[in-house]
């Protein structure tokens, strides 16, 4: 066969037919190459937001079941949220429960410091990491050498102290205070429901006056004008009232002559049993804890010529104070639910006054309500009840006080509420919990 002439040999070699066809393939295996980058970040960003969650999540029930369990029994429930979030059946091991400390929390430093002991921190580490052979597997990488990417995400919850639970008024439903209340700094009224006022109350800067919705308050036709600070108070926020829910625990305990919840200054979980209808001083141990059991119905006087102090008395009667009771470093629970569960005619007083200092407090703790008909006075006291507490207060004889009802609290007029700090270290609190990191 003759060859083919020149100019049609010269032509096949600058011919470009089909040449996008290469150009096409080689922008094919780019765009596949970038999808498939971005489909292996996709799915360490997926697993890392996955990981991130089952930590946070695990760091709160692991706070919030060891401020009432054992470390161990903490962890335990931290790992059965996990568990039931990310099955170890398919993620394998994201955590164990050497991932799970406890410790201290500081803001200031921005550091966790482990103690076993600690209720107050927890530091929980989720990880899909080849070492526990649950590593992320990526889509493209695979193909360079690079079989498993290791992600791990770390998470700190701490626990706080709302102050309106240290030192203020706070309501399931309602506070209802009336007329010429002085409020210091730092002292708080809180309502789950709204916060009634009257007339010419003064609010000193730092006070917090606070309800769901500030626009439910209830005031006087007067409103703002005669209750001087209020409107720089007022603040919109909901608060768990745990502690009411805590109650029937806590003044189990005592019964049962457990030490969860007795004050340092008890020196002896064996309790001192009492009998008969009136209380006075000499029928009380220094430093131990009292039961006081009657029958259904039962109605106790405690009538005490000197202050009680350093004791614990826990009954199931209704408790009645005479008149100039005082309570210095004492606990008096009962599981009475009547309206006047606690109740005292008049001048009753919870806690030493001391201006404040360290110790001295007294709290009262009932499953029923409390009513107290003329000047009680409060220094470094607590007064906790599942139902209403009802008070008039010595207008000088408001300093360090903290009241919670699981319903309403009312309170009358001419009261200096004043705030403390200090000397209110026995109060019964729950712990509340928060993200640090």
């Amino acid at each position: 066969m003759a060859a083919a002439p020149a100019w049609r040999r010269l032509r096949f070699w600058r011919d470009d037919y089909g040449g996008v066809t290469g150009l096409g393939i080689m922008l094919t295996l780019t765009t596949c190459v970038i999808a498939a980058i971005a489909l292996d970040v996709a799915r360490l960003r997926a697993a890392q937001s996955q990981l991130q969650i089952m930590a946070d999540a695990a760091a709160h029930a692991a706070l919030y079941y060891r401020d009432t369990h054992s470390a161990a029994e903490a962890k335990e429930m931290a790992l059965d949220v996990v568990g039931y979030g990310m099955p170890a059946d398919v993620y394998g091991d994201v955590l164990r429960p050497e991932d799970i400390t406890f410790g201290t929390w500081s803001y200031e430093l921005q550091a966790f410091r482990p103690s076993d002991t600690s209720r107050d921190a927890v530091l929980v580490t989720t990880e899909r990491i080849a070492e526990n052979q649950n590593g992320i597997t990526p889509y493209l990488f695979g193909f360079v050498g690079r079989d498993t990417f290791d992600v791990a995400t770390n998470s700190v919850f701490t626990t706080y102290r709302p102050t309106c639970f240290r030192e203020g008024f706070v309501a399931e439903e309602v506070v209802d205070i009336q007329s010429n209340n002085n409020y210091y700094n730092g002292f708080c009224i809180h309502a789950n429901g709204h916060v009634e006022l009257n007339s010419n109350n003064v609010f000193e800067a730092g006070t917090i006056v606070s309800m769901p919705d500030t626009g439910d308050i209830v005031l006087p036709q007067s409103g703002f004008e005669t209750n001087e600070g209020l409107e720089a108070a007022l603040r919109s926020g909901v608060y768990r009232l745990r502690i009411i829910n805590r109650l029937p625990a806590i003044i189990q305990n005592f019964i049962d002559e457990q030490d969860t919840f007795l004050p340092d200054y008890i020196t002896t979980t064996t309790a001192v049993d009492l009998s008969g209808k009136t209380l006075t001083e000499a029928d009380f141990q220094t430093g131990r804890l009292h039961r006081a059991m009657g029958a259904n119905n039962c109605k106790l006087t405690l009538s005490p010529s000197v202050p009680l102090e350093r004791i614990v008395l826990v009954t199931n009667c209704e408790v009645k104070f005479s008149q100039g009771t005082q309570l210095h470093d004492v606990v008096i629970a009962t599981t009475n639910t009547g309206a006047k569960s606690m109740n005292a005619p008049s001048t009753l007083q919870v806690g030493r006054d001391d201006h404040c200092a360290e110790g001295g407090g007294a709290q009262m703790l009932s499953l029923g309500g409390m009513e107290f008909a003329s000047d009680l006075r409060m220094y470094g006291g607590q007064l906790v009840a599942k139902s209403n507490i009802e008070f008039s207060a010595n207008a000088d004889g408001i300093e360090g006080a903290s009241m919670i009802s699981g319903t309403r609290i009312d309170g009358t007029s001419n009261m200096n509420m004043g705030f403390c700090v200090t000397g209110m270290e026995d109060n019964y609190e729950a712990a509340y919990f928060r993200m640090a990191q």
